[in-house]
């Protein structure tokens, strides 16, 4: 199937065949949502709570999290707990792990769903060339719908200019992908003993999106720090590394540790109504509303199937294109080009160890 064709089935999926009601009882079970305060991460705490999850909802704002967590208790009458992680910030993912692990010996499920980077409080700023043709329109308005899907960062000052976008690579580009790396490699001990505590396999859910069927299937290095391969690099193609760089990961780490009793799993949520269109101007925003977006409900729903359900427990291994992308709504889909390569794995398993291997 072709960029386009994949695309369009993503963007336009069926009805859902999987909803929150099947979600089985998780008594007894922990689980870590990062990003939780807002947009899909709160819709998927929720889900988790009203199944009897103890739910640590890990986010940089308390503030932020204490109000969604008092609001999620008056909606299901269970209470997550704060877990302080700026993805940002090594050292603050390190600390955030040590406070988990010092409160809890179990974790069943870790949702990697947060992403790092800035809020755009101006029209966003894309690659000329793509506006030329209705494919890049397409590729344009996918980016505009994910670019803030997963983001609750702190506030910046508005991207007026094109070089402005450039420097946020390394926070974009580094953290955005290492941060979650890094945490993930932390908190492997804990997930492993649970596995085998438990006798049955823990899961690692990474969010990603259909943007990371642009990346061309592989990553370019060469644009991940200063200099003139980041400056011709177009803001909608270093969002596509990265999201390729989730496939990448999750696809690596299950390669991994698959018989240590983890599942990795990769997915697009889809393309979802969030707090984006407060950016975007009005006639733009109603028209992308019209035609691309779903209520934030739905987006938490494939990355519940993956982390909760019967199915979801047995996808490490082969399917399709090698290996487990999931796609909306809580459908296994084909894998984005390159997403199975294993030399890609390796290398960017090798590169995330590099960037943290300085505060280690």
């Amino acid at each position: 199937m072709g960029i386009v064709a994949s695309t369009l089935t993503q963007m336009y999926p069926p009805k859902p065949k999987f909803s929150v009601d099947q979600i089985p009882d998780l008594t007894g079970q922990v689980l870590i949502v990062t990003g939780a305060n807002a947009g899909i991460g709160k819709e998927t705490t929720k889900a988790l709570l009203s199944h009897n999850a103890k739910v640590y909802m890990a986010a940089r704002s308390e503030e932020k999290v204490k109000a969604a967590i008092e609001e999620l208790k008056t909606a299901t009458g269970k209470e997550a707990f704060f877990l302080q992680l700026d993805l940002s910030d090594l050292h603050s993912i390190k600390r955030a792990v040590e406070e988990f692990t010092s409160k809890e010996t179990q974790l069943h499920v870790l949702f990697n769903n947060a992403w790092v980077f800035a809020h755009l409080h101006s029209p966003v700023i894309v690659d000329p060339l793509l506006a030329v043709s209705w494919y890049g329109w397409i590729r344009i308005c996918i980016m505009i719908v994910h670019i803030d899907l997963l983001v609750r960062t702190r506030p910046t000052s508005c991207l007026q200019h094109r070089d402005t976008i450039y420097k946020l690579a390394p926070m974009f580009l580094v953290n955005g992908r290492t941060s979650h790396f890094y945490l993930t490699k932390l908190l492997l001990p804990t997930l492993i003993s649970t596995a085998a505590e438990a006798g049955k396999p823990v899961r690692v859910v990474n969010t990603s999106s259909s943007t990371s069927e642009f990346a061309g299937g592989k990553l370019r290095y060469e644009a991940f720090t200063e200099g003139p391969a980041r400056q011709r690099m177009g803001m909608s193609s270093m969002y596509s590394q990265s999201k390729f760089g989730n496939v990448l990961f999750s696809n690596e780490l299950a390669r991994l540790y698959g018989d240590k009793g983890i599942v990795s799993t990769s997915l697009n949520p889809g393309n979802l109504r969030t707090e984006l269109l407060r950016h975007t101007p009005s006639v733009q925003a109603k028209i992308i509303d019209f035609l691309f977006l779903y209520p934030a409900p739905y987006g938490a729903l494939t990355q519940l199937w993956a982390g909760t359900s019967e199915q979801g427990a047995s996808m490490n291994g082969k399917a399709r294109n090698s290996s487990y992308y999931l796609i909306p709504w809580a459908r296994i889909g084909n894998t984005p080009k390159g997403g199975n390569d294993l030399e890609a794995q390796k290398a960017l398993w090798e590169w995330a160890e590099k960037q943290i291997s300085a505060i280690q």
